[in-house]
């Protein structure tokens, strides 16, 4: 039996079946690339799906974990710490308006306080509990997290589901404002939906659910969990789409420490307070240790001006994949924000990416039918064009057979 056989074993005996898990074991990674078991190389354009914004091994987060693990990693939050206080002065710089943030370890959890803080908002404003959110949206694997995303199948069998959440279609406004009622408190969604298949909200919607909450009393909030942290060639997805736009609250995690868990919440002034003492909490959320490699990840976004190269080989790498397109038939539409990219296809998407992956080619299905590539921030225009080329060979052996 092989090493990596033997890993697969220990997964098939001892590791809860809740994946449908690609056969490859993956044991290093440099930058843009992995290697499996076998010593194959491969382009790694999923990025641990949109987290590994630095790509693999990273000098900034090993330095940081070094450092601050060998000082304080963990006090509970019944006390002060200066990463934690730190990291949340620079998230709020970030957004440039005022307020203040809540700090947990995954996309999940984040979106958690956004309900939380929703269902508080709108009880003490007229016994209002409920939230609506978009169809075709994702907003976790919870129990709250799957009421509220706008997918049926990922419900089924977790029956029934948490009361207060209603699903309207994306980007139509007029639907949205139908659907606002007396027990309505807050809007959720995401500026662009990632695991509904890179599907990006209009300006004008967004701009109109802006005034319709200021209307009627409700709460504004964007989870940004896959489309946050520069991936769109902004720090905010929501910004790429409409710029003038301030939300109440937004959700963070994946990217926010380039591969250690963390996530995060902003809320405005004067909702940031909502929450108080005793009314929610994360143990291990917001610790010296997580806030210190987030604070190294930031500043390396920056420093190294990879916003900037998001949205520039964003471009280039959308460009040439379009180029494809003219020439593959199977590919039936290229949809880019920096890089946040899918591909949609007229056929199923699962056997393209296993078959990419025999190329040396990692990407992650979304739906059906569309192949995201959500690579590291600092990716390259010669690692674009090479996994032009590796998809365009894929393509041509399937349509060979």
């Amino acid at each position: 039996m092989s090493k990596a056989q033997e890993i697969v074993a220990l997964f098939d005996k001892y590791v809860m079946p809740t994946y449908a898990r690609y056969p490859l074991v993956f044991v290093r990674g440099k930058g843009a690339r992995v290697w499996d078991a076998d010593g194959k190389e491969y382009l790694d354009l999923g990025a641990g799906i949109a987290v590994d914004v630095l790509g693999h091994a990273s000098p900034v987060i090993s330095t940081a974990l070094a450092k601050q693990s060998a000082t304080l990693v963990h006090t509970s939050n019944l006390y002060y710490t200066e990463p934690q206080g730190l990291l949340a002065m620079k998230l709020v710089e970030l957004v440039g308006s005022d307020g203040k943030c809540f700090f947990c370890n995954s996309g999940g959890e984040a979106n958690e306080t956004l309900y939380k803080l929703a269902r508080k908002f709108g009880n003490e404003h007229g016994g209002r509990y409920e939230i609506l959110t978009v169809l075709d949206s994702f907003h976790g694997r919870t129990l709250a997290g799957i009421s509220a995303t706008g997918q049926e199948k990922v419900k089924r069998g977790f029956e029934p589901m948490v009361d207060g959440f209603r699903h309207v279609p994306f980007n139509d406004l007029d639907a949205v404002t139908k659907a606002v009622g007396s027990k309505t408190a807050a809007i959720l969604l995401e500026a662009i939906q990632g695991e509904g298949g890179v599907k990006p909200a209009k300006p004008d919607f967004l701009r109109g659910l802006r005034r319709l909450c200021d209307e009627r009393g409700l709460l504004l909030m964007f989870d940004e969990v896959q489309c946050g942290v520069g991936r769109t060639g902004e720090f905010f997805g929501f910004k790429a789409i409409a710029p003038d736009v301030v939300p109440d609250a937004v959700s963070w995690a994946k990217g926010l420490a380039g591969g250690f868990p963390i996530g995060a919440v902003w809320a405005r002034a004067p909702y940031a307070n909502i929450l108080g003492p005793g009314r929610h909490a994360s143990t291990f959320g917001g610790t010296p240790l997580a806030c210190a490699v987030s604070l190294a990840v930031l500043e390396a976004i920056e420093r190294e001006g990879l916003i900037r190269n998001a949205r520039e080989t964003g471009a280039y790498f959308v460009e040439k994949l379009r180029a494809l397109a003219a020439q593959r038939p199977v590919i039936k539409e290229v949809r880019g924000f920096g890089l946040m990219i899918g591909v949609e296809f007229t056929v199923e998407v699962r056997p393209i990416v296993a078959k990419l992956a025999e190329h040396g080619l990692l990407g992650i299905p979304a739906g059906s039918r569309v192949l995201r590539f959500l690579p590291p921030l600092n990716i390259t225009r010669a690692e674009a064009d090479e996994a032009v080329k590796k998809l365009d060979a894929t393509l041509g052996d399937l349509a060979a057979k």
